[in-house]
């Protein structure tokens, strides 16, 4: 089943940056809910801990993982060590530091990497939460000139509630290409069919989500090098309404020598995806988003009640409102850049919204979300 071209699902809300660097909220990505819950171990498994949330870990041999089944990959070797650098600063200061909880349980041994058990038909791409096109708006096409190598954000962590099946995100997109040829590499939190967890998650694509890429290592693709994170489990705690705030810190940035294009969170080194699994981003990105994303299948025929952020409007502010802060791009030097010139375009604000915050060292911020259905927003 594939419901990209499902048009009734694809109301776009959309933030827009100049220089096609976009903050970016878009209601639309489809979902299939699979019955099929049934766990299998990962091929290359040497250890499995279950962490106190419910969520199995696999701790797969490094050189066993599904990176290396991609046919572009087969001789690849992996890259331990890499020319870019972590700032190695934001992370030390900052005691409100994320954590998976199967942890608690145990470690993965050195040489291996920890790998979610997906239910068995999740493990193929389509089988998991499909990716509307999100380039149908024409606000995607690059102008000449503006190259990316990177882009970083530091995003307040909650749990928004979602229903009947529906997802939501908050993320990074960085990408290159238009039309069939669009790349795209996405990282950030989601919240997935009312379940009461946040989870890390990556996507990437070569083909504008038609054939090629998935979530997290469900296929090919992405090579993992840490032993501390697991792509697609659980994180805690989570953001509470007037209390303490939970951060993400992601940084994407590409090695020049190596054209991979590497992931930090909390300024740790998490894998790569190597450049030769892409087209237009073999080379650079020429367009950077920062925001939120929801599906809306309106099932009780009026808009979800599935939030965005913290389920509370921009205007709440801190401890209130989910934000963005210290958004960035990575310029063709390697140095971290503000984005220039911000325009806003958005399209339902009675639902979702956006603000940009202004706080003394946050760099670029904004608040952003809503809580969906009302009778402002039908």
């Amino acid at each position: 089943m594939d419901d990209r071209n499902d048009k009734s699902a694809k109301c776009k809300f959309v933030l827009i940056m100049l220089f096609h660097m976009l903050i970016l909220f878009v209601e639309g990505r489809r979902v299939e809910f699979m019955k099929n819950r049934e766990l299998l171990m990962h091929e290359g498994t040497v250890k499995t801990i279950k962490g106190e949330d419910g969520d199995v870990i696999d701790c797969v041999d490094i050189n066993k993982q599904p990176a290396f089944n991609h046919p572009l990959l087969k001789s690849h070797t992996i890259q331990m060590k890499t020319h870019v650098h972590s700032s190695g600063t934001e992370s030390e200061n900052n005691h409100n530091i994320l954590f998976q909880s199967w942890h608690k349980n145990g470690e993965c041994p050195e040489g291996t990497i920890p790998i979610l058990r997906t239910p068995h038909s999740n493990r193929r791409r389509r089988s998991y939460p499909t990716v509307s096109q999100k380039r149908r708006a024409n606000d995607f096409s690059a102008p000449p000139g503006h190259e990316y190598y990177g882009a970083r954000a530091t995003i307040n962590v909650w749990n928004p509630a979602t229903y009947q099946g529906e997802f939501s995100f908050a993320q990074i997109w960085v990408g290159s290409g238009e039309g069939d040829e669009a790349n795209t590499m996405e990282v950030g939190w989601l919240v997935n069919n009312g379940e009461n967890k946040t989870r890390l998650f990556t996507y990437w694509t070569r083909d504008d989500y038609r054939s090629t890429g998935c979530y997290n290592l469900v296929c090919p693709g992405f090579v993992q090098t840490t032993t501390q994170i697991s792509l697609g489990a659980a994180v805690e705690p989570v953001s509470r309404y007037g209390a303490e705030q939970f951060e993400m810190i992601i940084t994407i940035t590409k090695d020049k020598s190596s054209g991979n294009w590497w992931l930090l969170m909390q300024d740790q080194f998490i894998g790569y995806w190597p450049g030769s699994i892409f087209t237009s981003l073999a080379d650079c990105s020429t367009e950077i988003n920062w925001g939120g994303e929801i599906t809306n299948s309106e099932f009780a025929g009026h808009h979800t009640s599935t939030q965005m952020g913290s389920g509370h409007f921009p205007e709440e502010s801190f401890g209130k409102a989910c934000f963005f802060r210290k958004i960035g791009y990575v310029d063709e030097s390697g140095n971290m850049r503000d984005p220039k010139d911000l325009q806003v375009y958005v399209t339902k604000p009675p639902c979702y919204d956006l603000r940009f915050a202004k706080y003394e060292g946050d760099g670029i911020s904004f608040y952003f979300g809503g809580p969906g259905y009302s009778d402002k927003c039908p």
